[in-house]
């Protein structure tokens, strides 16, 4: 066979760099979803201190705007991947992206406490969508051997947008400009609807409406020549048999083993969210306050939460593959409980400056363990240890009651901060992390290092007992090439 000419590798090195940019391209615009659901949910820690006396809000009213997000963010989940389905994903980013502006516009301009109550759960089913719809879109568009890394960088934009919410918060908080925080989230989304107009769909869509030679070229656009036949063929198989998949989707269901894998998964959503995680996010300047720091400068404060929440998931994101995900998790529980035990001893001493940045200090220390560990660790968990029958059906359950939780977090803590005070409501959370400790030493599975066909009959084994034989409809399906690996 003859050399490869100078021309032939010219071509090639000018092909490669042009799928790098398109995707860099795509990354960019579509993880601008992520972003948005970060400052969305982040942002309103800024502004709770001035519309608390703006509209007189009382601690319930506090946990009903701030929680009102969340219960929309559910129902937007359950939507976002039907919608998808249906829509595309291109079009159903192009959706969120038109809420995201509306919804943005309407609580910045909100009149009254329910006008923005309303608005916000408006805005939640756009954060809802986005955190379904993105990952999705981001995973079937990218090449296999950077699609690892594009969805992660997915959740690297969610925490970045925090941290941008926190900085505008400082920003604004000086004019008490609450009204533009939130508005100026219309900003990027106007620059996701936009930009999403310039992308296609992902292949795999288009080969589901039978449109392949629209899935073709977008193919060409991010693989080599030679390769893209293969590639069609590999989709629309895969395609195939997850249809077959879904269709059995809720007979696998009745499955004993099945069952408890799911009750599993719904644990660890639930343990995500009741070790505090959220209350830190949305209420930083109010727990500041409280131990007499002054509204601008708790907002400013919060910058060091934003941070570090951004340096530790990139830290978890490389540590998962080499540690393993059951020993992040135990070790980020035990980490996280004694931060919060020393958070709540904290709130017990006299007020100062320096009391309040110790106070701080300890909210770092727990929010680092919390974004390197547990909350890398369940999402990676959530994605990987379902059967592939029910692998949607039942994420999409978790993912649902971990919005729902998220909801009671937030519309409890300020009560509960009111009733018993910063301290005691810190104790309880490092109680539900000593309690989380115990059902993930317990429950949560190993996934490291199997391919998920594998890690399927590892964890049939381990649910039906060793030496239990499982029934005959619960034969381990024929391996597929066509699943992805979990080796990374």
């Amino acid at each position: 066979m003859a050399a490869p000419t100078s021309r032939s590798r010219t071509t090639g090195a000018q092909g490669a760099r042009s799928a790098k940019r398109f995707i860099v391209a795509i990354a960019a615009i579509a993880a601008l979803g992520g972003a948005l659901f970060g400052y969305d949910t982040g942002v309103v820690s800024g502004a709770l201190p001035f519309m608390e006396q703006h509209f007189g809000l009382t601690s319930l009213s506090e946990g009903v705007i701030t929680s009102a997000l969340l219960i929309g963010a559910a129902f937007g989940s359950l939507a976002g991947g039907r919608m998808s389905d249906a829509l595309g994903r291109r079009n159903s980013l192009l959706w969120s992206g038109v809420v995201f502006i509306g919804g943005a516009l309407a609580v910045a301009l909100a009149p009254t406490v329910p006008f923005m109550t309303v608005a916000r759960f408006v805005l939640g089913l756009a954060v809802g969508s986005a955190s379904v719809v993105t990952p999705l879109y981001l995973s079937e568009i990218a090449p296999s051997h950077i699609r690892g890394r594009l969805v992660s960088f997915n959740s690297l934009m969610i925490v970045s947008g925090q941290l941008l919410a926190y900085l505008v918060n400082a920003v604004l908080a000086h004019w008490e400009a609450w009204r533009w925080m939130l508005g100026l989230a219309a900003l990027p989304a106007v620059a996701l609807f936009l930009g999403v107009l310039f992308l296609p769909d992902t292949p795999r869509w288009y080969i589901s409406r039978g449109r392949q030679d629209e899935a073709a070229a977008v193919l060409r656009r991010t693989l080599a020549a030679d390769e893209v036949p293969d590639e069609l063929a590999r989709i629309d198989q895969a395609r195939h048999l997850e249809a077959d998949a879904q269709r059995g989707a809720w007979r696998e269901l009745q499955l004993p083993w099945v069952r408890r894998l799911l009750l599993v998964g719904i644990g660890l959503a639930i343990v995500q969210q009741i070790t505090g995680v959220n209350a830190v996010i949305y209420f930083a300047p109010k727990i500041l306050a409280t131990t007499g720091l002054g509204t601008g400068a708790a907002i400013t404060a919060t910058i060091a939460v934003g941070a570090v929440s951004v340096i530790a998931t990139a830290i978890g994101m490389s540590l998962i593959d080499r540690v393993g995900r059951r020993p992040m998790l135990l070790r980020g529980l035990s980490g996280m409980a004694v931060s919060l035990i020393l958070l709540g001893a904290a709130f017990h001493l006299p007020h100062s400056t320096a009391v309040s940045y110790l106070v701080l200090g300890l909210m770092v220390v727990y929010m680092g363990y919390m974004q390197a560990t547990l909350n890398t660790g369940v999402w990676l968990l959530l994605a990987e240890m379902f059967p592939l029958k029910v692998r949607g059906l039942a994420m999409g359950a978790a993912v649902f009651v971990m919005w729902l939780v998220n909801f009671g977090v937030a519309l409890c803590f300020p009560v509960l901060l009111d009733a018993v005070g910063a301290g005691v409501t810190f104790w309880l959370f490092s109680a539900m992390c000593l309690l989380s400790l115990l059902f993930c030493r317990r429950y949560a599975p190993e996934t490291k290092g199997l391919a998920l066909e594998d890690l399927e009959q590892e964890l049939r084994r381990s649910a039906t007992g060793a030496g239990e034989q499982p029934a005959a409809d619960e034969a381990a399906p024929e391996p597929d090439s066509a699943v992805p690996s979990a080796r990374g």
